[in-house]
């Protein structure tokens, strides 16, 4: 037979046990101002001056400080303005795309076409989107429609002047530099162009050349 004195004491070691889960679930659902217990800190909780606060440190007595004048992010210069403003050297607008163009590019930018400038401008680039149709049945007279990518003003753009419209709109159409990166907006220039060219086909006529002199007359049969 187990003394009495030891079952005391197993069950005295079991509740004392039950204590510390107990304290630990009291303190994950109250909220204290002082900082949790840290058996390893691991520099949870170290002096600083958060965000908004005061700091003596400084003569403007702010903690928050402005960027140092002229700095760039890291990945974010930029300093290709071809590829980024599609501008040449000399300010004009680029001709050329930074890349060479291929099927995969037109490929793509038909994709993301599809997404961003389908509903204003529609599959055939005439400006026909839904969006467009929609404005025109409500007829409230405040819809400016968009430009056909066939108009001859458009036509004659070059493709860094697209790559441009893209990036930072132009009058009512909005920027989508900020939808759309880099390398789809070109790709999307690219597919415009290839659509302008379906629609606006050159056509080549070879030159006849004219005779110097009258052709001889055909032999008589006798």
């Amino acid at each position: 037979m187990i003394p009495r004195w030891m079952t005391f004491t197993a069950v005295a070691l079991v509740t004392l046990s039950l204590v510390p889960l107990a304290l630990v679930a009291r303190a994950r659902q109250q909220k204290s101002e002082q900082p949790r217990i840290h058996l390893v800190p691991d520099m949870d909780n170290q002096s600083k001056y958060k965000t908004q606060k005061a700091s003596p440190l400084f003569a403007d007595g702010r903690t928050m400080r402005m960027p140092v004048a002229n700095t760039v992010a890291r990945g974010e210069l930029h300093a290709d303005d071809h590829m980024y403003q599609g501008k040449n050297a000399d300010g004009s607008w680029a001709t050329t795309f930074p890349e060479p163009m291929t099927s995969a590019m037109i490929r793509r930018g038909q994709d993301r076409y599809n997404v961003y400038c389908f509903p204003c401008h529609g599959l055939s680039g005439f400006g026909n989107g839904p969006v467009a149709q929609r404005a025109d049945q409500l007829a409230e007279g405040t819809w400016v429609p968009p430009s056909s990518m066939h108009d001859p003003v458009v036509l004659g753009r070059p493709v860094g002047h697209i790559f441009n419209t893209i990036s930072h709109g132009i009058r009512n159409m909005p920027s989508y530099g900020g939808q759309i990166p880099v390398e789809d907006r070109w790709d999307i220039v690219a597919y415009v162009k290839a659509l302008q060219k379906t629609q606006n086909p050159v056509v080549t006529i070879a030159p006849i050349p004219m005779p110097t002199s009258a052709p001889a007359a055909a032999p008589r049969k006798p």
